[in-house]
């Protein structure tokens, strides 16, 4: 029987066979029992890939039942990779793998093993097939499919709308480990796009996305193997992501008032001028359509949209007078041609603009009154007689045209040219268009003249005639400033009195409420910081004794001056009487003090007067021991305790010991000499 072992892992086991060899065994009962000794068959071996050691490596063993260990069994190994990759040692019959495998190349190799005599080579056993399978390790990283990924989502998309998948794919055995298990991530396109760490689903992460204020974004995607744990290889992809447009914002014209003019002389079907609303919206949701909706040249005027340029272009309807009237006004309309339902919150998606058209005068030939005449002469009538007399009229309503007279003959006479004075040939009001024929036209050049502001200009106009030489001659045009109705009629050119606005304009106004306001938060801040101002921590009171702090420069003469100072000023005035009242406490009531503890008034006797203050202490039930400070300035001769007076400390006898003083240095030395050893004092005497 051939048998294997596995050197590192072993396989399923599959089959086996009955033994030459057996033995009996006894039963509970006592009944014997013959068991087969079996081999087991190992029919898949394991061998770990990319293994870079010194040495070949163990894959398996193969072994003989009937190998008594003499050297007679040889061991054969034949199939796939053998005698290259794998070789059997044929006297142990230990396989090793002398080349680094590769799972990704190769994942499983099918051997066949045979036991022979060594000396004739007949077959001892008969052939056995065993695979061995490469094992893998994570020696793969994740790859995408695709180094770049374009995707499209519409703007505005709710939170959680798929935009694309990403997929990667490891090269790594998915059966085994966690090699191939892949977790996928966003590094870049954050707090916008989220993705799904199992399936690599992109999905939008914020709401009310706008394209108008971005419309692209950049997302990368990283797929990690291990689960993501930490040690696991990973691969990253580009995402390029693009909002596409939706209909989410209404057209907006850029001005309030369009102003346009046109001549009266222009035909019907000429283009007037031109408006535009402004749609950021692009494609479809950003046509425009244009219409007139109101005003009082709806039946003069026409508009149309140019699709091209997202125009409106108004155009004549109908003949001009300006004669008649000289401006019209238009409400024109501009409204999307395609509305989102979705989005009809946002709207009205339509927007109007005032456009106001001035009709220009044009030169119009002078009309007879009446389109004929007839008159009678005599026939013996002298000449030069006056026969009668033909009326035209111009019908220009300002009959601003200019004429001239010339005194010499039509040699040196006309034709007449006007011109205006090279100095003011930029004049900002006026200007003059000569008409060659003899006459010219004033025009204006701005709007808003204002009688109050100046009713009156000079316009200086330069003729010359056509003779040679040229002669020429300057003469001023007085212009005057008419008072006109809403309508534009004319009501009065004669001088008048105006009475102007006494009242301050709407910007005088607003400056002194600023000012106003700024003195305001001035004051208020002003206040607010001085009843903030901190008060003092402490508040001195002049009842307080234990909170004042009294000073005395009068330094005393010692213990032998019994002259400088008076025991007297210890005492209390008010206990003269036999009453001393505590100024350190407010006391629940008052006793009354025994006879006999009185100081007297002058005593100087300040052992009596010490226990006189001990005595009423001691019997005075209302005075617990508070926080009082007695000083005293005078200690007294023959007391009990000795004197206090530290200059004498050094005389007398201490268990203190104050030598390292004498090691603190120079600055110390005279506290050392003061509290030093006896000792010390002795050596320096």
């Amino acid at each position: 029987m051939l048998w294997y072992s596995h050197a590192l892992s072993t396989g399923p086991l599959t089959q086996s066979r009955p033994s030459l060899h057996g033995h009996r065994e006894k039963g509970k009962e006592g009944q014997v029992l013959h068991r087969s000794k079996r081999g087991w068959v190992w029919n898949q071996f394991f061998v770990i890939e990319e293994y870079t050691g010194p040495d070949p490596v163990l894959v398996g063993r193969l072994h003989s039942d009937i190998d008594s260990g003499d050297g007679n069994i040889k061991y054969i190994l034949s199939g796939e990779g053998a005698g290259i990759i794998f070789v059997i040692d044929d006297k142990s019959g230990n396989i090793h793998a002398t080349k680094t495998l590769d799972r990704e190349e190769r994942a499983q190799y099918t051997l066949t093993a045979q036991a022979v005599d060594r000396n004739t080579n007949r077959p001892l056993e008969p052939p056995s097939e065993f695979i061995v399978k490469v094992q893998d390790i994570n020696d793969n990283p994740p790859e995408f499919l695709h180094e770049n990924y374009h995707a499209n989502v519409p703007e505005r998309s709710n939170v959680g709308t798929s935009v694309i998948q990403v997929t990667a794919s490891d090269a790594d055995d998915p059966t085994y480990g966690n090699s191939a298990k892949l977790v996928y991530s966003i590094l870049e396109g954050q707090p916008y796009f989220s993705v799904e760490a199992q399936t690599g689903i992109i999905r939008t992460a914020l709401p009310n996305m706008d394209r108008e204020a971005k419309e692209e974004y950049h997302v990368v995607i990283q797929a990690k193997d291990m689960g993501g744990h930490m040690g696991g290889l990973s691969g990253t992809t580009k995402v390029t992501i693009t909002l596409t447009d939706v209909n989410d914002n209404p057209p907006k014209f850029p001005q309030s008032v369009y102003q346009m003019s046109v001549s009266e002389a222009a035909i019907p079907g000429e283009e007037v001028g031109r408006v535009k609303a402004k749609d950021p919206d692009i494609g479809e949701n950003g046509l425009v359509a244009y219409s007139i909706i109101d005003g009082d040249g709806m039946d003069m005027f026409e508009i149309t949209t140019d699709y091209e340029t997202q125009e409106g272009v108004i155009k004549l309807k109908k003949t001009l007078d300006y004669e008649t009237k000289k401006s019209y006004s238009l409400k024109v309309e501009a409204a999307n041609v395609h509305i989102d339902p979705k989005f009809i919150s946002n709207g009205p998606f339509k927007d109007t603009v005032t456009v106001k058209i001035a009709v220009e005068d044009a030169d119009e030939p002078p009309v007879f009154l009446k389109p004929g005449y007839i008159f009678e002469v005599q026939e013996n009538a002298a000449s030069g007689t006056v026969v009668g007399k033909v009326h035209a009229k111009d019908p220009d309503a300002a009959n601003s045209a200019i004429s001239a007279d010339d005194k010499d003959d039509s040699a040196n006479g006309p034709r007449f040219i006007f011109s205006l004075p090279p100095e003011i040939i930029h004049n900002p009001n006026f200007t003059l268009r000569d008409n060659r024929d003899n006459t010219a036209s004033v025009l204006v050049r701005r709007e808003g003249f204002s009688r109050q502001k100046q009713d009156l200009y000079l316009l200086p106009i330069v003729i010359s005639d056509g003779g040679l030489p040229p002669l020429s001659s300057t003469n001023t045009l007085t212009i005057r400033v008419c008072g006109c109705d809403s309508g534009g009629s004319l009501l009065s050119c004669n001088a008048e009195a105006f009475v102007l606005n006494a009242g301050l304009s709407t910007g005088a106004l607003i400056a002194i409420l600023a000012c106003i306001v700024i003195l305001l938060v001035i004051v208020v801040l002003f206040v607010t910081l001085k009843r903030q101002k901190k008060e003092p921590l402490i508040v001195f009171e002049e009842e307080d004794v234990r909170e004042n702090i009294i000073t005395y420069d009068d330094e005393g003469g010692g213990e032998e001056d019994t002259e400088a100072f008076d025991i007297a000023t210890l005492q209390n005035p008010d206990g003269i009487n036999g009453f001393i009242p505590r100024k350190d406490i407010k006391p629940e009531y008052q006793y009354m003090p025994r006879p006999g503890l009185r100081p007297a008034p002058n005593s100087v006797d300040v052992d009596d007067f010490i226990n006189t203050r001990i005595q009423e202490a001691d019997n005075d039930p209302t005075a617990p021991p508070y926080d009082s400070i007695q000083i005293y300035g005078y200690e007294g001769r023959g007391s009990v305790a000795g004197s206090l007076s530290s200059l004498e400390s050094a005389t007398t006898d201490s268990d203190l010991d104050y030598d390292y003083l004498q090691n603190w240095g120079p600055r110390f030395k005279k506290l050392a000499d003061l509290y030093g050893s006896k000792d010390t004092f002795d050596d320096d005497s």
